[in-house]
């Protein structure tokens, strides 16, 4: 069920319509809004536009780094799950 609701980020009114609740829009709103204030204060811009590209910029690289992050941690836990079966296995042989 859609439905709208209201957010502020850097000093901007935002009616957005889709599926989060207030507090899920909330929680995402003051994220950005706390990226964009602190490029915002690290740069010195105040060209909001810029603001949002390059905290968006940042926000991307975040989650670059964390699906890479994930994929290397899938590969780890898959290897170690297979590791675990072939002594499992082994066992099992052993008992047989």
């Amino acid at each position: 069920m859609s439905h709208t609701v209201t957010v502020v980020i850097f000093d901007q009114t935002y009616h957005l319509r889709g599926e989060l609740d207030q507090t899920q829009a909330d929680t995402l709103a003051q994220f950005v809004d706390g990226k964009m204030r602190a490029i915002a204060e690290s740069t010195r811009t105040v060209d909001s536009m810029r603001v949002a590209v390059l905290a968006a910029l940042h926000m991307a690289a975040e989650l670059f780094e964390l699906r890479a992050r994930h994929r290397t941690l899938e590969g780890e836990i898959r290897e170690r799950a297979e590791r675990a079966l072939t002594l499992v296995d082994r066992a099992f042989e052993k008992t047989a």
